[in-house]
C-alpha cells in the first residue's frame, strides 16, 4: 500500500524531507487511485505539509498515532479504562461555529431563501465564490508546513451499501485521523473502492497553525480561533475547513459531509439526508418496527436511541444515534441507513440513570473531549454521581475542582467519541446493506409551554409542515447563549445544504414520486414540557418514554383513523386512556401534557407565519403555506 511506501521514504529522509519528492511519489504510486493523486497532490502544493501518510486504518497505525498525541500533550491516557483517552481543547475551540459555516454557490438562492426586510437569513451563511476564494487564498497557503499531512479515505455507511458515499479527507490533525477511525469506516478497504472509480468528496482540513508557531498553543491544542472558516462547495462537492479542532467543524464525514453535502445529494438524487436517529422497538409479541426521530442536538436523541424501555417487554435498539440517510426500496419501503461508524456524545448528563446503555457503551476504546478528570485515572461530568472520598477532580481547563464551584467540571458541549459496534443494544441490523424500513419519523424539541407529549400528522403534507415549524429551546451544542426558544425546522437549521424552501419542495415531492411509495407516518414529540407554577418537568422522560413509542408503534399498525386517538387543532393525539401509565411511579398530570391553550397557539401561528414570511418568503412551497392557514382557521373554531 501507498502509505507503507511512504513511511519508508520518512524514515529515511526525516520528516521534514522534499515536500516536491512526496508529490511526485504520490501522483506516481500506482496504489493511489489517479483522482485521489489528484486531490492530495493538489492539496500537499497548496498547504506544503512536511511528509503525507496514507490512512490504512489498521489496529497497529491507530495505537502509533495515540502514541504521537500523547506525546505531544493533545491527550491522555485514562488509566482507569480499557484503551481510553482524554484531549482538553483549547476554550475557544469548543463546539460548532455556526457564524463561521458557509455555503459557497454562484447565486445566493442556491444556498438560503433570501430573506424579507433586510432581515440575516437564520437558515444558511452563504458566501460568494470570489469571496470563498479571497479568504482561502488567506488561509491554506502553507498552513501545514512543518506539520505531517494525513490522507483519510473513509466511508460513510457501510461501505458495500447502495446508500453510502465515500470521502477523502486531508489533514494535519492526528486527533482528527484517531475520531475518523472511530466516526467513519476509514482506510484500505474505502481506498479499494476508489481504486474501482467510485466519486468521492473532497475534503481538506488544517488546524492553521503551521510549524514552527509563532505564539504558544493552549492545552497543547493547535487551533487558530480568529481564521476559523468552514466551508461546503455541494456543486463541486468539496468541504475546505480552517482553524478549528473541534469534532463537529474538522471530523468533515459529520456535519458537513453527512448533512450539508449529502443533503444536496440527496436532492439531486431523489433520497434524504437528516439530522435523526433511528432506532428499532419491538413489542412483547415479538413485532418490529424502525422508527427516525429529529430533534436538535442536545434534546435526547442519544438517550432516545439507547433508551432502556419502563414497559415490560419492550425493547428498543439502536441503529444510529444523529443522523439517518434514507431511500425509497423497489417496493416503495423507506430505508434508513446510518451513516456513521461510532457515537460522538455530549457527555453531561449522560448517566446510569438517564443512559445506562452508553455508559457501556463508552467504557473502552472511547476518545473524550472537555469532560473532567478524577484522581483515579477517570472522568467526571455533570450529571454523574459524586466520585468516591479520597478521588478529587480536576475541570476541562486542567484546574482543581470541586462540587460547588461557580464554573463546571466539564464543558456542556464535551463529548464522547465511541465505536456504535459496543453499544450493548446495537440493532443487529445496523450495518444492513440494504437498510432498515421506517415506519414512523418524528419530530421533537425542548418547548417549556403548549406543545402536546405527543400528535400524529393529519397526513404526509401537514407532517411537512410539522417539520418545518419545528421550535426548540437553544442549546449548548452550538455556540448560542442563554435560553430562547428558536426556530430549528427538521433539526437541520445549523445543516441545510441548499435552500430551505427547495428542501421543502423535495419533502413534498415524495408524495408524488414515480413508482409504488409507502409512506411513514409523521409524529411530533416533546418531553419538555413543563409545570407552569413549579417549573418542574411534567414527563419523566427517558426509558418512560417508551410509553409514547408504544402509542405510536400502535397508531402505525392501525386499522382505523381515530383508533386510539382523537382529532385536535394540532393533530391526532392520544385518546385520554390510550397511553399506558401502569407502574409509572409517581403521578403524572396528563391533562397538562395534552392542554392545548388557545392564546398559546394563536401566538405559535401568528410566529410561524412571520418566521416563513420573513426567512423563506417566495421559496416557501404553496402547501406549507396551506397547512399554516388550516391550522389558523382550526385554532380559531
Amino acid at each position: 500500500m501507498s502509505c507503507l511506501f511512504l513511511g519508508v521514504l520518512r524514515r529515511r529522509s526525516g520528516l521534514g524531507a522534499g515536500v516536491g519528492v512526496g508529490v511526485r511519489s504520490l501522483a506516481s504510486l500506482p496504489s493511489l487511485p489517479p483522482a485521489v493523486a489528484e486531490f492530495v497532490s493538489g492539496a500537499v502544493k497548496e498547504c506544503k505539509p512536511a511528509g503525507v501518510h496514507v490512512v490504512t486504518g489498521t489496529p497497529e497505525e491507530t495505537a502509533d498515532i495515540m502514541a504521537g498525541l500523547e506525546r505531544d500533550g493533545m491527550v491522555k491516557r485514562l488509566r482507569k479504562y480499557e484503551n481510553c483517552w482524554l484531549a482538553r481543547t483549547d476554550p475557544k475551540d469548543v463546539a460548532r461555529v455556526e457564524s463561521k459555516t458557509v455555503i459557497v454557490t454562484k447565486e445566493q438562492r442556491d444556498t438560503i431563501p433570501i430573506p424579507s426586510g433586510g432581515a440575516k437569513s437564520q437558515l444558511g451563511s452563504w458566501m460568494s465564490e470570489s469571496d470563498f476564494q479571497k479568504a482561502r487564498e488567506d488561509r491554506f497557503p502553507g498552513c501545514m508546513e512543518g506539520r505531517k499531512m494525513y490522507v483519510i479515505p473513509f466511508s460513510m455507511g457501510p461501505v458495500g451499501s447502495s446508500l453510502a458515499k465515500f470521502g477523502v479527507q486531508v489533514t494535519d490533525s492526528p486527533y482528527v485521523v484517531a475520531s475518523m477511525g472511530i466516526m467513519t469506516r476509514m482506510g484500505t478497504p474505502v481506498m479499494e473502492k476508489l481504486a474501482e472509480g467510485a466519486e468521492f468528496v473532497r475534503c481538506q482540513h488544517s488546524l492553521g497553525r503551521p510549524l514552527p508557531l509563532k505564539a504558544p498553543l493552549t492545552n497543547s491544542w493547535p487551533c487558530n480561533p480568529e481564521k476559523v472558516l468552514i466551508s461546503h462547495l455541494p456543486d463541486s462537492r468539496q468541504i475546505l475547513s480552517f482553524g478549528s479542532g473541534y469534532g463537529g467543524n474538522s471530523l468533515l464525514g459529520k456535519k458537513c459531509f453527512a448533512l450539508r453535502i449529502a443533503s444536496r445529494i440527496a436532492k439531486d438524487e431523489g433520497w434524504l439526508a437528516e439530522h435523526m436517529l433511528i432506532l428499532g422497538i419491538t413489542n412483547p409479541q415479538g413485532v418490529k418496527k424502525y422508527v427516525a426521530a429529529a430533534f436538535p442536538s442536545a434534546c435526547g436523541k442519544t438517550n432516545l436511541a439507547m433508551m432502556k424501555p419502563a414497559l415490560p417487554g419492550w425493547t428498543v435498539e439502536c441503529v444510529g444515534d444523529d443522523i439517518a440517510w434514507m431511500k425509497f426500496d423497489s417496493q416503495g419501503k423507506l430505508r434508513a441507513i446510518n451513516p456513521e461508524n461510532g457515537f460522538f456524545g455530549v457527555a453531561p448528563g449522560t448517566s446510569m440513570k438517564t443512559n445506562p446503555h452508553a455508559m457501556a457503551t463508552i467504557a473502552k476504546n472511547t476518545v473524550f473531549t472537555n469532560v473532567g478528570e478524577t484522581s483515579d485515572g477517570g472522568v467526571w461530568w455533570e450529571g454523574l454521581d459524586p466520585p468516591p472520598g479520597g478521588v478529587t477532580l480536576t475541570d476541562w481547563h486542567g484546574k482543581s475542582w470541586k462540587p460547588g464551584n461557580s464554573t463546571p467540571c466539564a464543558h456542556p458541549n464535551s463529548r464522547f467519541c465511541a465505536p456504535a459496534g459496543q453499544c450493548p443494544i446495537i440493532d443487529p441490523l445496523w450495518e444492513s446493506e440494504a437498510g432498515v424500513p421506517i415506519d414512523a419519523i418524528i419530530f421533537g424539541g425542548r418547548r417549556p409551554e403548549g406543545v402536546p407529549l405527543v400528535y400524529e400528522a393529519f397526513s404526509w403534507r401537514h407532517g411537512v409542515f410539522v417539520g418545518a415549524a419545528m421550535r426548540s429551546e437553544s442549546t449548548a451544542a452550538a455556540e448560542h447563549k442563554g435560553k430562547v426558544i428558536m426556530h430549528d425546522p427538521f433539526a437541520m437549521r445549523p445543516f441545510f445544504g441548499y435552500n430551505f424552501g427547495d428542501y421543502l419542495a423535495h419533502w413534498l415531492s415524495m408524495e408524488t414520486r414515480k413508482g409504488p411509495t409507502q409512506l411513514p407516518k409523521i409524529f411530533h414529540v416533546n418531553w419538555f414540557r413543563k409545570d407552569p407554577q413549579t417549573g418542574a418537568f411534567l414527563w419523566p422522560g427517558f426509558g418512560e418514554n417508551a410509553r409514547v413509542l408504544e402509542w405510536i408503534f400502535k397508531r402505525c399498525g392501525r386499522q382505523s383513523e381515530d383508533e386510539a386517538a382523537d382529532k385536535s387543532f394540532v393533530g391526532w393525539v392520544p385518546k385520554p386512556d390510550a397511553i399506558n401509565l401502569q407502574g409509572l411511579g409517581g403521578k403524572v398530570d396528563m391533562g397538562a401534557l395534552f392542554n392545548l391553550p388557545k392564546a398559546f397557539w394563536e401566538k405559535e401561528t401568528q410566529e410561524l407565519g412571520a418566521y416563513f414570511t420573513q426567512q423563506v418568503g417566495a421559496d416557501l412551497p404553496p402547501q406549507v403555506e396551506a397547512e399554516l392557514r388550516a391550522l389558523e382557521e382550526r385554532v380559531r373554531q
